[in-house]
């Protein structure tokens, strides 16, 4: 498992945030580093301005959608017709409230509209039409589908398509998503996460994403988790609140606490390896601002900020820290 871990105690503000775990391109680590980098800047940003973890979260993850290097928004992977259906997901982890959608379709920024099935509805998830319909009420544009696919997805997509190869088995360790993590200076935890889903998936397919416990969890008296990877073994496992299980058991006898982000996620990603085979990474942070990057992939973009020092990296053992300047 390759991670990187800081801990440092009450200083907060803090969000990680991943650019999607797998196999990355040498001619796209740069870029994929960049904007996990630019993301996390910007969120750490509104944390620093008071802003809550849920802005932040949310925010970050719109940068990701609105980088075409990257499977969410503009860049997203195209199912068996070609074609663009998106999930994402946003949890508060004050209240438990959660919104998603899945098999969305021309919206530039799914994240978005998460938030607003989380704040406008009684209901966690809106799917297809009716999340569609919903955008209209909510005066949110569609824009082209064209604005959504880059060159690059579509000659993966043909790629794929002709070698008649089957789109699961081809994909394993090859998935995307993006995702971030945030605890704000009050003390509140948000998790967010968005993707394109699975290159040349059938029509209507839905992975993890949108679903609470897998494609994300926040919850302000643990932690909160974003994941990346395949999304039917994530699901196997409910990846993110299995991580979150395994940091809030105490034991009384012999005395111990839960295991910490780094720990719990080892745990997590070591079970869904071992009982489906599942490659994965994830983000979390936990309520005392502890957090980590953590993933059995072979690489993972991810990038923290806390205490005015930005870390990030992509290999095993790639461990890049600076200084945040003062603004």
């Amino acid at each position: 498992l390759h991670s990187f871990t800081r801990l440092t105690e009450d200083m907060l503000p803090v969000i990680v945030a991943h650019g999607g775990a797998g196999y990355i391109l040498p001619d796209r680590e740069a870029s994929a580093i960049a904007g996990v980098r630019e993301a996390v800047l910007h969120g750490y940003s509104i944390l620093q301005r008071g802003g809550t973890a849920l802005d932040a979260v949310e925010e970050t993850v719109v940068l990701l959608e609105n980088n075409p290097k990257f499977n969410a928004g503009c860049g997203s992977v195209l199912n068996e017709l070609g074609e663009v259906e998106m999930d994402a997901i946003i949890m508060d982890g004050k209240t438990l409230n959660s919104g998603a959608v899945s098999a969305i379709r021309r919206i530039a920024n799914p994240i978005k509209l998460s938030r607003l099935v989380m704040e406008k509805t009684s209901h966690l998830c809106l799917t297809d039409q009716g999340a569609s319909r919903f955008a209209k009420e909510m005066g949110i544009p569609e824009v082209p589908e064209e604005s959504l696919i880059t060159e690059y997805s579509r000659m993966r997509w043909q790629k794929l398509k002709e070698s008649g190869l089957d789109p699961v088995e081809t994909q394993m360790g090859k998935t995307g998503t993006v995702g971030a993590v945030a605890i704000d200076s009050e003390g509140n935890i948000a998790s967010a996460t968005s993707t394109g889903g699975m290159l040349n998936k059938m029509v209507g397919r839905v992975g993890d994403t949108p679903c609470i416990g897998c494609g994300a969890y926040a919850d302000n008296q643990v932690g909160a988790v974003s994941p990346t990877g395949h999304g039917e073994a994530i699901m196997k496992v409910t990846l993110s609140r299995l991580i979150l299980f395994h940091m809030e058991q105490v034991s009384l006898f012999p005395p111990s606490s839960g295991k910490s982000p780094k720990e719990a996620a080892d745990a997590a990603l070591g079970y869904m390896y071992e009982r489906v085979q599942g490659l994965a990474g994830v983000v979390v942070v936990d309520k005392t601002g502890d957090w980590s990057a953590r993933f059995n992939s072979r690489q993972m973009s991810w990038a923290a900020a806390k205490n005015n020092q930005l870390h990030y990296g992509i290999y095993k053992d790639q461990i890049n820290t600076e200084p945040i300047p003062k603004t």
